[in-house]
């Protein structure tokens, strides 16, 4: 047990994701007892147990969709004669298993202006980790950001030699400049992170993005950007920009980006359709 609170914690201070299953409560003979536990962590592999057989095999699947979504779950679990006899197991009680989601996303940010700014005061009231970054001592300054935030002045050209980035880590690109923007956006392709994000209009980023494939960045790479970061709420402040890419964020991290970004598609084309249509009308 000891053991699985202690990989907990490393997760946790390394910014990866996993999974936490907790038996909460048993009736009859079962394999595991209250209070086992077992961690999955993001790539699959596990500390503790639940009890193991086909039970465990169940439970760990359904963790990793908890990783997926970051949304808990409440099981029940019946260990028939039928799982019984595959098993081997001499049980054949019921038990009930709290499946959580453990550690919060990661935010870099690189770049440290006015929209890095609003942005780390919106993300912080999520209690998400976050990491400011820039190669201009007077804005890369703690002063400036909560004392809960890492702060770190280094040249965007190796700004993440020294981070230790996972799929957990959300890269935000909000430099001062579209040179300084793409050489930021090569950096963080380089790496694992789950989600990256690039600020500007869609000529900006299409020019970025010529400029990388020329440089041979491959194409399924350029493709995790997602820009014009933020979800279209019509934000034009830092402190609405800010807002736009944290619902984004928060969409990202709860699985449910692609669902919104497909409904949105889907209103836009009705009303295309619709507008096609009027204008038809009116011209018959």
């Amino acid at each position: 047990m000891l053991e699985v609170f202690q990989e907990v914690i490393r997760m946790l201070e390394s910014g990866r994701k996993g999974a936490l299953a907790t038996i909460i409560s048993t009736t009859g003979s079962t394999p595991g007892k209250d209070g086992a536990r077992m961690l999955v962590r993001d790539d699959g592999s596990t500390v503790g147990t639940v009890g193991g057989g086909c039970s465990e095999s169940d439970i760990w699947r359904s963790a990793m969709e908890v990783m997926a979504t970051g949304r808990p779950r409440r099981e029940s679990h019946r260990l028939t004669a039928a799982t019984v006899a595959e098993t081997g197991l001499l049980c054949g009680g019921e038990f009930e298993v709290y499946i959580e989601p453990v550690g919060n996303p990661w935010v870099i940010i690189l770049g440290a202006g006015h929209v890095a700014r609003a942005l780390e005061h919106v993300v912080k009231t999520l209690q998400w980790r976050i990491t400011i970054i820039d190669d201009r001592e007077e804005f890369a300054s703690p002063e400036h950001f909560d004392p809960t935030t890492e702060v770190l002045c280094t040249p965007f050209e190796n700004c993440l030699d020294e981070v230790e980035i996972t799929s957990n880590c959300a890269v935000i690109v909000v430099t001062r400049g579209h040179q300084h923007d793409e050489m930021a956006l090569s950096r963080a392709l380089k790496t694992t992170a789950g989600y990256v994000g690039l600020i500007g209009s869609r000529g900006k980023a299409g020019a970025i993005m010529k400029h990388l494939r020329e440089d041979g960045i491959p194409e399924q790479d350029l493709a995790r950007v997602r820009s014009p970061i933020g979800l279209p709420i019509g934000s034009q402040s830092p402190e609405e920009i800010a807002v736009s890419i944290s619902a984004e964020l928060i969409a990202h991290h709860r699985g449910a980006l692609s669902g919104v970004l497909d409904s949105m598609a889907s209103k836009s084309n009705d009303r295309a359709e619709k507008q096609n249509l009027s204008d038809r009308s009116i011209a018959d």
